[in-house]
């Protein structure tokens, strides 16, 4: 019966205090996004199967062998989304994107990839990533990688190294296929089965392989940027002056593609040597893209990035460092009795308009069973309301650290609270009526 209950494998429920992590990790990205003049947007989980395979291209490994596609009622073939940009393409593009038109926006959620799972890598993971279209300019590739270094600063991810290359444009695609090509054939065998189906399919492919025994024949595969035409080489000289001038440490990596196809021009990787990652330390990537949407038309051209939630958690050394103050209830409310428990409630509200953290007792049970579920809930006060304290127009509270205890009256409790657990800030858009006062 438990295998039964338990998660598919690779995925997971996440609980308190991991789910406060993850909200400071979004914090930091709405925070930093935002002073970039960046929206957020909201997409489905699933979409026509077409907007992927065009979008990412049919010979990509998550087309060909990662993603989840089903048929619906009417025949319709469906996939869960793999990755963020196809579908946040083909929503701006709903919404109209002619000419001059900008646009910048952020995206959170889950994907769905059918792959291994491993460290930080899910089948459904979840990640944090950015689109801006309507400009083309490398000064907008660079402010976005500037953007990407701050929020991996903001969110507190220690070590990381920008990896960054370019793959040109479609003009240059068929000189430096045919160069690499040329190199990588003569060591056909000592590459792996996938890697000798993509010599022929999409030579381009090799150079993201993963596989080990593949590594040392990648390493002599020509630099691509030493391939392409004048105007794709000055596109991204100006994207290194613009990281420069923003004092934005980078490494070239002559060899890197990244994984799908819709990429031209910049491309880039961040990773971060950190023992929890495992073997892959790649956290973060993205690029200068073109993507095609179903129906045919112009694509849509823009340039951002994703990161994995999981990999970012994994790399900020989750365990390692104090979760955001969203966590254990601070103040337990015991009432004795029905009115007790009712004033309790009254109590109890006025508490969270002003900030608190708080769990009122809502059944008739034992003083002693109501202190019980206050040390299991880890409640740094207790305030306790009996029918002495109801006459009195008071609360007795407690402090669970010493175990001290006074009587308090109503209208001094926020006070009271506020120097031995500290101010809160009131919650928004609430009025803060009386302790006493019906709720």
């Amino acid at each position: 019966m438990s295998g039964q209950l338990e998660p598919l494998p690779g995925t997971s429920d996440i609980w308190e205090p991991e789910v406060s992590q993850w909200v400071q990790l979004e914090r930091a990205a709405r925070e930093v996004f935002a002073r970039y003049g960046y929206g957020e947007v909201r997409t489905p989980v699933f979409e026509r199967t077409e907007v992927f395979v065009r979008g990412i291209g049919d010979q990509t490994e998550v087309v060909q062998k990662e993603m989840y596609t089903f048929a619906d009622r009417g025949g319709r073939s469906l996939t869960l989304r793999p990755e963020g940009t196809a579908g946040v393409m083909r929503a701006l593009a709903n919404q109209g994107l002619g000419d001059g038109v900008e646009r910048r926006v952020f995206y959170m959620g889950p994907m769905f990839r059918g792959e291994r799972p491993a460290a930080g890598r899910r089948r459904q993971f979840h990640q944090i990533g950015v689109e801006a279209v309507g400009r083309s300019s490398p000064l907008m590739d660079a402010e976005c990688l500037a953007m990407l270094v701050e929020f991996l600063r903001a969110a507190g991810i220690p070590g990381h190294r920008l990896l960054l290359n370019t793959r040109g444009t479609a003009e240059d695609r068929p000189r430096v296929t045919a160069a690499m090509r040329a190199a990588l054939e003569p060591r056909r065998d000592e590459l792996c089965e996938d890697c000798r189906r993509r010599l022929a399919e999409n030579v381009w492919r090799i150079l993201d392989c993963k596989v080990p025994s593949c590594q040392p024949v990648i390493a002599t595969a020509p630099p691509i940027p030493e391939l392409l035409g004048e105007a794709s080489q000055a596109f991204f000289r100006r994207v290194c002056e613009a990281l420069d001038s923003l004092s934005v440490a980078y490494v070239r990596e002559p060899r890197l593609v990244r994984g799908l196809d819709y990429y031209e021009h910049t491309v880039f990787e961040v990773t971060c040597e950190v023992a929890s990652l495992g073997a892959q330390t790649a956290i973060a990537g993205g690029g200068r893209y073109r993507v095609a949407l179903p129906g045919g038309g112009d694509a849509v051209a823009g340039v951002g990035f994703a990161a994995g939630v999981e990999r970012l958690l994994l790399a900020r050394g989750w365990g390692e460092q104090p979760a955001a103050a969203l966590g254990p209830v601070e103040v337990y409310v015991a009432g004795l009795g029905p009115a007790g428990l009712m004033a309790g409630m009254r109590l109890a509200a006025v508490l969270r308009q002003a900030g608190y953290r708080v769990l009122a007792e809502v059944e008739e049970r034992s003083l002693k069973a109501q202190m019980r579920t206050a040390n299991r809930i880890g409640a740094k006060m207790v305030l306790i309301q009996g029918e002495s304290e109801l006459a009195a127009g008071a609360v007795l509270g407690k402090n669970m650290s010493d175990s001290s205890q006074e009587l308090v009256a109503l209208d001094a409790v926020p006070a009271w609270l506020a120097a031995r657990v500290g101010p809160r800030a009131p919650a928004a858009g609430a009025g803060l009526p009386a302790a006493g006062s019906p709720v």
